[in-house]
This record gives C-alpha cells, sequence and structure tokens, in this order.
C-alpha cells in the first residue's frame, strides 16, 4: 500500500472545506475516490460559472 501525499491531503481538504463548510472530521472520513468525485463536481460547477461570466 502507497501512502498518500500529504500535501494533496491539505489541498483537498482544504478544497472542501472552502466549497461545502465541512469540518476536518467530516472530510477526513471520506474515502479517496469520494473526495476526488466531490472535487471534480466542485471543479465543473466553477468552470460552469466562470464561463458564464466571461460570455456576459
Amino acid at each position: 500500500m502507497t501512502s498518500y501525499p500529504r500535501d494533496e491531503i491539505f489541498r483537498e481538504v482544504a478544497y472542501l472545506a472552502y466549497h461545502f463548510h465541512w469540518s476536518l472530521d467530516e472530510i477526513t472520513s471520506l474515502d479517496h475516490k469520494t473526495r476526488h468525485r466531490f472535487i471534480g463536481e466542485i471543479s465543473q460547477i466553477n468552470r460552469r460559472i466562470n464561463s458564464g461570466r466571461e460570455e456576459g
């Protein structure tokens, strides 16, 4: 089993905490795959929002 880079975990936690306002315990209780799924969904939402601003 390989360990997950600590800096990457901090980035993931910060990203999810910023967008969802979840606690550290809530975020770290998620498995890696689930955290990445949420990060992907947030990123898609942000891209749609940002592309909409450029069109306006």
